[in-house]
């Protein structure tokens, strides 16, 4: 079984890596382009989510 990591960035993204597969809220598949690393939005602010823009440093994202 392959290993996936999953990482939470302080004041930032969820960084997911290894194999994943990726799907939205009905269950239809998000391409990750077979990335190995992935960086995911927690922030609520990208404009490309699910994926992190880094636009939480310019919204002063702030986690808890």
């Amino acid at each position: 079984m392959s290993d996936v990591k999953i990482s939470i960035r302080p004041n930032g993204p969820y960084l997911i890596e290894g194999p994943i597969s990726l799907t939205d809220t009905v269950g239809n598949a998000i391409d990750t382009g077979d990335k190995k690393v992935i960086a995911l939005c927690r922030c609520g602010a990208s404009v490309n989510k699910p994926f992190c823009d880094g636009t939480h440093g310019k919204v002063g994202f702030a986690a808890e």
